[in-house]
């Protein structure tokens, strides 16, 4: 049977059972030497690739594999390493590599955020003073081992330079065209190496070219890939993009390639619009990403059969490559594990190894759709047709849940304005000049994750599992209480993950046994898959807080996860808006905060870390998302008493960009992950006033290193210069769940002592008994 060219943009690297993570953290724990760390590597990387060419794609990536990430990657490919890690030159080392990304006790990591708007994270390049030299080709290296151990012409995958430039820090905008022009060659000179090795593809990922961009930037984009094209002139580029559809479509579409990779699922009616109002030249491929990259439901075969066959009409057949609309990364490895899930729902999953599947017979049946093969082509697509509908037919689609109307009628306006609100905060809870807190997890040690599993094996009574969980509570009141913290939490010491948890007692959702996907380094989530209405069905978190609070006199702060990072922290269902889901989950989520404030917990922290990374790609698209999440949140807390006191936490944050709307979302405190990129945040407060309570993390909760007392009082200090002290708040920059028990005491014990330097200095009381 002919087919048409078949390709993935990148496949999970974590291992069908996350032996890449455990790889790593052996690795780091001093387990597992270097060389059989990087053989183990390397095992998996090799069965990644030959399990693609078991599934018969055509043009398989290589070079997606990473140790850490693919941004990191390129940075030290290219010699960009800060100063403050004493490089010398040469292939950076293994050490090396991974200090720039948790750090070390002497030199901190460089900063991490997310991809574009993914649950992945890289490690942000820094390009002050950068001296970029090409210190080994790693595409290279990955094109000759797939080669010479499987015998796959592979199809290298590279970060191209606009995106990696844009996505970079250390420079000011005017230096851009110049910063280009010192990486052009050594682009050039990776791709003419690629070009003399005899390499037929390679695909160059510049997602950069889905967001808004100006004339002069489209206008760098073409010089760097006239000059990539001379550099390399027979070498077949395939430019990728994906998230979103291409605005400056003719601008691309001109550009010196041999294909162009377009998104047909995120980006579907105007990538479509594009194709028909313009045209493809008639030169170039096209990468036509049909297969979902992103969500983890199973292709509607007759709607995406249907959709290449409108593509056709424009780029002939033997000209589209059927491939993922993005990278696979942000799918689990395989569904063959999830026998525990309902048939209906099972039947309709495809993780990354499925959508492999998926683009073959995509590929097969869209060249044959017209041959012999027509009645096996109506009986697949009867099969699959079938299992859709089952699962939309399912009654947990269906159960009675927020409508429009319930919506409406729900309080989404504190009663009393924040002004007022403070007065009666401070009066009620008498706290100290800069208050301090944690963000709410605690270290979850070996024994913790063991009990949980005993528990979850019936190995463990529920009895015992609540009492262990006590005695991990009442262990942390009494260090929080030592350490003299001011307003405590129980450590969610219950909570596995903080999507997970909320979702297995709410209904509407459903859980992986394997479903795991990389969020940062070896840290790995296994996000929920809301597939039916969300509804609440009794307190979640209540018995912890109560149990907590009874120990001290001190505020407990009640811990929730808001609407909008458990809804783009799970595997939405995709037959209503993400609105409409955000909407159910917002008011479920505000039955649990009323559950809360009847037993006595007054200070609720509802946790936002993902609202900004859901944020449209294109700035047009913001108003419109920022307008329903923040309607979401103040769903879920607003119908409280004004007594009560609402805090809400954010990761990564670039402050500036969203700032109208998180003061929209009218929290009595937000703290913000921001240790990694203080001085930027910092520089966001002089241009704009923010006049609520604010916590901005002073220190990295990410790296294994004890920030000296010093450095955190530079940080307070700095943040003082433009905010009021009496609304500062003093916390680590996230939850301390994946840190050790001696370092966390450590860290906040510094983090404590910092706050008597400061306070002193002000001349308010150091410490209050």
């Amino acid at each position: 049977m002919s087919q048409l060219t078949s390709s993935v943009l990148g496949y999970p690297r974590i291992g069908e059972n996350r032996e890449w993570k455990k790889a790593l953290e052996s690795f780091w724990k001093g387990d597992l030497e270097e060389a059989a760390f990087l053989e183990t590597l390397q095992a998996i990387r090799l069965n990644n690739l030959q399990l693609q060419q078991d599934k018969g794609i055509s043009l398989i990536p290589v070079n997606d594999f990473t140790l850490y990430d693919q941004m990191l990657d390129t940075s030290t490919m290219f010699g960009i390493v800060p100063a403050r890690f004493e490089y010398a030159g040469g292939p950076v080392p293994v050490n090396t590599y991974y200090a720039i990304a948790r750090g070390t006790q002497q030199a901190q990591a460089s900063e991490m955020t997310k991809w574009f708007n993914t649950n992945y994270h890289y490690i942000v390049p820094e390009l002050k003073d950068a001296k970029p030299a090409l210190t080994e080709n790693r595409p290279l290296a990955a094109y000759r081992e797939a080669k010479q151990k499987l015998g796959i012409e592979g199809k290298p995958v590279i970060i191209g330079l606009y995106t990696f430039l844009k996505l970079s820090k250390g420079y000011e905008a005017k230096e851009l065209p110049e910063l280009a022009e010192k990486f052009i060659p050594l682009y050039g000179q990776v791709l003419r190496e690629l070009e003399q090795e005899g390499v037929q593809w390679v695909q160059i990922d510049e997602p950069i070219l889905v967001t808004t961009l100006s004339e002069e930037e489209l206008q760098l984009v073409h010089s760097i890939y006239t000059q990539l094209r001379e550099a390399a002139p027979g070498l077949n580029i395939l430019l990728q993009t994906y998230f979103d559809a291409v605005d400056h479509y003719e601008a691309v579409a001109a550009l010196p390639v041999q294909a162009i990779g377009l998104d047909f699922v995120h980006g579907l009616e105007q990538n479509v619009s594009s194709l028909e109002q313009y045209g493809f030249p008639q030169d170039k491929l096209l990468g036509a990403g049909v297969v979902d990259g992103r969500n983890i439901w199973r292709s509607d075969y007759k709607q995406k059969l249907e959709l290449i066959e409108k593509i056709a009409l424009i780029v002939p057949k033997e000209r589209i490559i059927v491939q993922s609309s993005s990278s696979l990364l942000h799918v689990p490895v395989t569904a063959k594990h999830e026998t525990a899930l309902p048939a209906e729902l099972r039947e309709t999953l495809a993780f990354a190894e499925e959508k492999l599947e998926e683009v073959v017979w995509l590929s097969t049946a869209a060249a044959n759709a017209d041959s012999a093969n027509e009645a096996s082509l109506a009986q697949e697509l009867k099969l699959n047709g079938e299992r859709i509908y089952n699962l939309s037919a399912s009654p947990a689609r269906n159960r009675k849940a927020a409508d429009a109307a319930a919506i409406a009628a729900h309080p989404s306006v504190r009663q009393k304005p924040f002004a007022e609100r403070q007065k009666l905060h401070q009066e009620k809870w008498q706290l100290p000049f800069l208050p301090t807190t944690t963000i709410g997890s605690f270290p979850q040690t070996t024994d913790v994750r063991s009990a949980r599993q005993k528990w979850r094996k019936n190995e463990l009574s529920s009895e015992s599992y609540a009492s262990f969980i006590n005695e991990k509570i009442k262990k942390w009141i009494e260090i929080q209480e030592e350490l003299n913290i001011d307003v405590l939490v129980h450590g969610e010491f219950e909570r596995t993950d903080m999507v997970e948890f909320f979702g297995e007692k709410l209904d509407g959702f459903a859980f992986t046994r394997n479903g795991w996907v990389q969020s940062y380094g070896s840290r790995c989530v296994k996000p929920p898959v809301i597939y039916g209405d969300v509804v609440f069905i009794e307190p979640m978190t209540v018995t912890e807080s109560v149990y907590a609070q009874s120990l001290t006199s001190r505020p407990v702060k009640g811990m929730l996860t808001g609407p909008i990072t458990i809804l783009n922290w799970s595997f939405p269902r995709n037959d209503i808006t993400r609105e409409q889901v955000a909407y159910q989950i917002a008011l479920a989520l505000s039955e649990e905060v009323k559950a809360l404030e009847a037993a006595g917990i007054e200070m609720i922290q509802v946790d936002e870390p993902a609202l900004r990374e859901g944020l449209p790609l294109k700035r047009s698209d913001w108003d419109a998302y920022l307008k329903w999440g923040v309607h979401a949140f103040k769903l879920s807390t607003s119908d409280v008493r004004d007594t009560t006191q609402i805090h809400t936490h954010m990761c990564y944050c670039e402050f500036h960009d969203i700032i109208d709307s998180i003061l929209a979302l009218d929290a009595d405190v937000i703290s913000i992950e921001t240790s990694r990129s203080h001085g930027e945040l910092i520089h966001s407060f002089e241009e704009h006033t923010y006049d609520q309570g604010i916590g901005l993390g002073v220190y990295d909760i990410h790296s294994p290193r004890v920030p000296a007392v010093d450095e955190m009082v530079r940080n307070i200090e700095r943040a003082l210069r433009v905010l009021d002290p009496g609304i500062f708040w003093i916390n680590p920059d996230c939850g301390l769940k994946t840190r050790g028990e001696a370092e966390t005491v450590a860290a906040l014990r510094n983090m404590m002592e910092a706050t008597y330097q400061v306070r002193k200095q002000l001349g308010a009381p150091v410490a209050v008994q």
